[in-house]
């Protein structure tokens, strides 16, 4: 993606800390965490496993309570889960009971929504991203990319403002990886959503993200910061990685990590 020039800040992490209590006593996930992501900003987290990237998430998605600071979105601290907020997981966990349509419309059931306006939304969506001719079909009956599209449109549906994506390519094999991720991203910068998202994979967060934060080991620190630019515009995430510049971004976060713990 090319780097974006936007200033407004639609989500703000202030000085957010977070200890659990275990039986062993008090362990420290996250430290001193700040930053902020601008309104349809894509913003990458990578770090060393166990750092506390999917611990930042369910902060963000209002899921824990920060042990210390805040997040705030839109002006507004996040205490509770919010509409605003889509949470796409490493798993689609689609119901295999429930057609393709059926599992699009889980959301706006759970929020009580129009049973028919949410249907509609659904149908357009799915007719949009390629998924017309599978609306009626059951997870089993699509591949494993198809299924990650088919997630995405079911948080989608509920028309949040900001995606967080915990690894959503994970489970795929590498080939699909990349075209899904092209596919994935090809629908974000269309809807104009702000996304963050947490990868273990620094080519992945290069080729996707307007900037990425790099995590230090547990507790979890913000290390560094990069924002990702290329000289020529509009690129898809496949073709930035044959640009020059994918490489020194690749290397300067690489350098950044602690990948030897």
């Amino acid at each position: 993606m090319v780097a974006c020039e936007r200033t407004v800040p639609r989500l703000i992490a202030d000085h957010v800390s977070l200890k659990y209590e275990t039986l062993t006593g008090e362990t420290e996930a996250l430290r001193d965490i700040s930053f902020s992501v601008a309104s349809g900003e894509f913003v990458a987290i990578v770090g060393p496993s166990g750092c506390g990237k999917s611990t930042l998430l369910s902060l963000v998605a209002g899921l824990i309570s920060p042990s210390s600071g805040r997040i705030l979105l839109d002006g507004e601290e996040i205490r509770s889960a919010s509409p605003k907020v889509g949470y796409m997981l490493q798993q689609d966990y689609l119901f295999e009971w429930r057609t393709i349509l059926s599992n699009c419309l889980l959301g706006p059931e759970i929020q009580g929504r129009n049973h028919r306006e949410a249907a509609q939304k659904a149908a357009s969506l799915l007719r949009q991203y390629g998924l017309a001719d599978f609306m009626h079909h059951y997870p089993r009956q699509l591949s494993g990319g198809m299924r990650q599209r088919a997630a995405l449109i079911r948080t989608l549906v509920t028309d949040p403002e900001v995606l967080l994506l915990d690894e959503p390519f994970s489970a795929l094999d590498y080939q699909t990886r990349l075209t899904v991720a092209d596919e994935i991203a090809a629908i974000l910068r269309r809807e104009g959503k702000t996304v963050l998202f947490v990868t273990h994979d620094i080519a992945e967060a290069v080729s996707l993200s307007d900037r990425v934060l790099v995590l230090s080991r547990r507790p979890g620190t913000i290390k560094a910061e990069r924002r990702i630019t290329f000289a020529e515009s509009g690129l898809t995430p496949f073709a930035t990685r044959r640009q020059p510049e994918f490489r020194i971004h690749f290397n300067a976060i690489w350098e950044e990590l602690d990948v030897n713990v």
